[in-house]
């Protein structure tokens, strides 16, 4: 029987991976920033970006309010189903002669793709363990690109109505696949809230405070996919046949090389190394020209460190299911910012770029945004590890053992001379309390605790948290 109940629970992941990849890839390929939308308005022979800015808002505002709206799994599960139908009958007015029914269809279809997205919340929380959520996130991106590339691919060589078709044809599999998934009430999904992870909530801080602060971390860092879309990817439209195969391609190896990582390797400084490959990406589109080697590299650096990006907030997103009786909240919001991002980064880029020689103040723009991030970065995982622990983005100090801290801790007092007074504001630090709070822990001024961390600093030779977090990481290996 056990056997039986375990089966089922794979085959509707299994449903559950399969009908997110191919929305998904719908979405990427046609309404949000499509190549088959793209080459529909092109043939229409429609000026401007009137479409991207309704879509990308309709489909912003269908992901944020989700969580308002829906609050159960069988509502998610009905609101799936009608969000796939409403996108078969308004994909059916683009054959249709150009018209304002295109723009009220591409609204409500955005609209309706953000419903969806953020509803399948629940079952990705229902249908998955916490350590299995970063490896099935990795999929469902991995999946919905190479869909993505196949249906471009079509309409950029074959024909936009035939890839149009196509995109039609993946809805309908989408429906019919939906109506098999299966609901649990309310009672079943109560008793899946890890016990554990309330007490952690409880004890350390809310969700709330975390989660603001990575959707704050997501709408900045997206800031430069929305310069990328709108500045960049228009400078190499000349390139149809390398940029319709090749432009998702390096988002797909980094999501296959981050998901197939072994346990062991230490996986927290990659997500600075795709801060440096973004900052370097625009550096380089300064300098290079327009030929398919200048291509090649930007979107490479680009693309690459961007799936580095998604994966670190879809896994972390997906972590908060556990804290959180909403997961369409969690997800619909986090996404959200995803697109914000995008939107605020496009309306950036197209206020600005108008010449060759507005290319030096965009990449300047995407350098702040990148410095910042990189300030900002060390500030949030201070905030996430109290929550995750074991997530492969995070500093690994705090996946330690109380014994193996404790030893850590006492080998680094022997030899950098510390006093027992620094050591317990070490230990504070290094479980993310803020100054304010390391002064109430140990009742002491924060006047007080800023001195003591100017010592510890000196001593051990550090400038920043970060560095004394990493310092401690060395020290464990």
């Amino acid at each position: 029987m056990t056997m039986i109940i375990e089966k089922n629970r794979v085959d509707q992941r299994n449903f559950s991976i399969i009908i997110f990849s191919l929305f998904f890839g719908w979405l990427l390929s046609v309404p949000f920033e499509g190549q088959v939308l793209y080459t529909l308005i092109s043939d229409a022979q429609i000026e401007g970006k009137t479409h991207n800015t309704i879509a990308v808002f309709a489909h912003f505002i269908g992901l944020f309010i989700t969580g308002f709206l829906v609050k159960r799994q069988i509502l998610a599960k009905v609101i799936m189903i009608v969000s796939t139908i409403i996108c078969i009958i308004g994909s059916l007015i683009f054959f249709l002669p150009f018209s304002m029914l295109w723009y009220v269809s591409l609204f409500f279809i955005s609209f309706f793709s953000g419903l969806f997205v953020a509803s399948w919340g629940f079952y990705f929380k229902v249908y998955s363990k916490p350590d299995q959520r970063f490896k099935i996130a990795a999929e469902v991106l991995i999946y919905s690109n190479i869909l993505m590339i196949l249906i471009n691919v079509v309409s950029v060589h074959t024909s936009a109505l035939i890839a149009l078709k196509l995109s039609i044809i993946t809805l309908i599999a989408i429906l019919f696949i939906t109506i098999r998934l299966e609901v649990f009430s309310n009672e079943q999904l109560n008793e899946k809230i890890n016990l554990e992870a309330k007490n952690v909530q409880n004890d350390l801080l809310s969700i709330t405070k975390p989660l603001v602060f990575l959707c704050l971390f997501i709408f900045i860092i997206t800031l430069n996919s929305g310069l990328m879309y709108q500045v960049v990817n228009p400078k190499f439209a000349h390139l149809t046949v390398i940029t319709s195969y090749y432009w998702a391609v390096p988002y797909i190896v980094a999501l296959l090389i981050l998901r197939n990582l072994p346990g062991n390797i230490n996986k927290s400084y990659i997500l600075y190394i795709a801060l440096i490959m973004i900052g370097l990406s625009f550096i380089l589109f300064m300098w290079l020209d327009k030929s398919i080697f200048s291509y090649l590299v930007i979107n490479t650096l680009m693309l690459g460190a961007l799936g580095v990006c998604d994966l670190f907030w879809w896994s972390i997103l997906a972590r908060f299911f556990d804290y959180h009786d909403n997961p369409a909240k969690v997800l619909g919001i986090g996404l959200s910012m995803n697109v914000l991002g995008i939107l605020v980064g496009g309306f950036i880029g197209n206020s600005i770029f108008s010449q060759e020689n507005d290319v030096i103040k965009v990449s300047l723009i995407a350098l702040l945004i990148i410095f910042i991030v990189m300030i900002f970065l060390p500030i949030l995982n201070i905030y996430l590890t109290k929550l995750l622990k074991n997530h492969v983005f995070l500093f690994n100090f705090v996946n330690l053992e109380d014994s193996k801290q404790e030893k850590v801790i006492v080998d680094v007092w022997d030899n950098k001379n510390l006093t027992a007074k620094e050591i317990e504001v070490i230990k504070l630090i290094l479980r993310g309390y803020t100054y304010k709070a390391i002064s109430e822990q140990l009742f002491i001024s924060e006047n007080t605790t800023k001195f003591h961390v100017k010592n510890i600093y000196q001593k051990m030779n550090v400038n920043t948290k970060m560095e004394l977090i990493k310092m401690f990481t060395e020290n464990e290996k």
